[in-house]
């Protein structure tokens, strides 16, 4: 059996630590790398990906100066070059080079927050530094937020994408930030025509996250950049797509009217259960059509119905297709879906189950099948 996937020592073993004490070797004079790699990596197996990384400042703090002005420059000596900045996505970084913004809100937060703020500009273009922004956001609100209206203009794409990715309202596995829409949307709005897919990416699960609490104000944001033409037409497009995807799951009419598909369009839809039972571990396999007497762009997803033991229903809604039906062309699509029996964020539990097809956010047809 092949072994499994472990993101945490993908991130951080010998190799990855190895880099790292090279790093402050080269930067920090009398940094003794073999003494910090031997540290590190005995402090690993006990711990999960997360408090590697707090480790790992751990065992660096050890050896750098108490004073937190010196400690920064010295932080600043041992990074590594910048990120491409010539590149348009996809350049995270390395999570071994979170080490400065662990840092800089241990010892730079409360009284030397102009120092961090500069640690944390420099940091972020080695390694997103959206985790460690945000004490400063809760402890600094006013001025954190004027540093990152200037950041919002930097040449930095990386610098840029922090302002809108470290004030994200639901940022995975982050702290809670303590922002309102009124405070964080003109960011949005200076960084929204970005030419960077990086930068864009990251305002679009912004406005994602605040249309589960704001869903009017994200419509709103989006319409009016859409009057105001600064960003291409292509990309605001996709900006808005991304956008809105949760509420489009949930078919919500604001969101399927702002993608140009209409809830109330009169359609007839036929769905056929392929796999009658379904062995978890197996697919199940269905199809479907829609038909309409008029053309009319569609957005079809589809919604599975889980078995509980303790009797309630859970519910996943997926993507499934989109285009255009009619009644001589009648929208088609098919679908494998595979059931994992080893998810970690989903168990499955044998029973009866149910899929419920979506047309631009409606429900229009369901059936049943056993997973055995």
């Amino acid at each position: 059996m092949a072994e499994r996937f472990s993101l945490k020592d993908d991130l951080f073993n010998a190799r990855t630590v190895a880099q790292l004490a090279g790093e402050f070797a080269a930067g920090v004079p009398g940094f003794d790398a073999a003494r910090f790699e031997q540290e590190a990596l005995a402090g690993f197996p006990e711990r999960e990906l997360m408090a590697r990384m707090e480790w790992l400042a751990d065992c660096a703090e050890a050896q750098l100066a108490t004073d937190f002005p010196t400690m920064a420059d010295q932080l600043e000596a041992a990074m590594p070059a910048r990120l491409d900045p010539t590149l348009r996505d996809d350049d995270f970084g390395q999570f071994i080079h979170a080490v400065p913004g662990i840092l800089a809100v241990r010892h730079g937060l409360e009284d030397h927050r102009v120092r961090a703020m500069a640690l944390l500009y420099e940091a972020t273009q080695r390694f997103s530094m959206e985790f460690y922004i945000r004490p400063f956001l809760n402890r600094w609100t006013e001025e954190t937020l004027a540093d990152l209206t200037l950041w919002a203009e930097d040449g930095n794409y990386h610098v840029r994408r922090l302002v809108s990715e470290g004030t994200r309202p639901k940022l995975p596995w982050a702290k809670a930030v303590v922002l309102t829409p009124d405070q964080t949307l003109p960011l949005l709005d200076r960084l929204h025509d970005d030419p960077t897919r990086f930068v864009t990416r990251s305002v679009a699960n912004h406005l994602n996250d605040l249309s589960k609490t704001h869903d009017d104000l994200v419509l709103a944001q989006l319409a009016a950049w859409q009057a105001q033409g600064s960003q291409a037409p292509k990309e605001l497009d996709w900006i808005t797509r991304h956008a809105l995807r949760t509420l489009i799951k949930q078919g919500h009419k604001g969101a399927m009217t702002a993608l140009g598909f209409d809830a109330e369009v009169p359609v007839t839809v036929a769905l056929n259960i392929e796999t009658a039972e379904v062995a978890i571990g197996e697919a199940l396999v269905f199809s479907c059509t829609v038909t309409s007497d008029q053309a009319l762009p569609v957005l079809v997803d589809y919604r599975i119905t889980f078995a509980r033991p303790d009797g309630k229903a859970g519910e996943k809604v997926f993507k499934l297709k989109q285009g255009t039906a009619t009644a001589t062309k009648p929208f088609a699509a098919r679908k494998v879906h595979k059931l994992k029996g080893d998810a970690t964020t989903f168990r499955l539990y044998p029973g009866a189950h149910r899929v419920t097809v979506q047309v631009n956010g409606v429900d229009r047809a369901e059936a049943g099948f056993e997973l055995i």
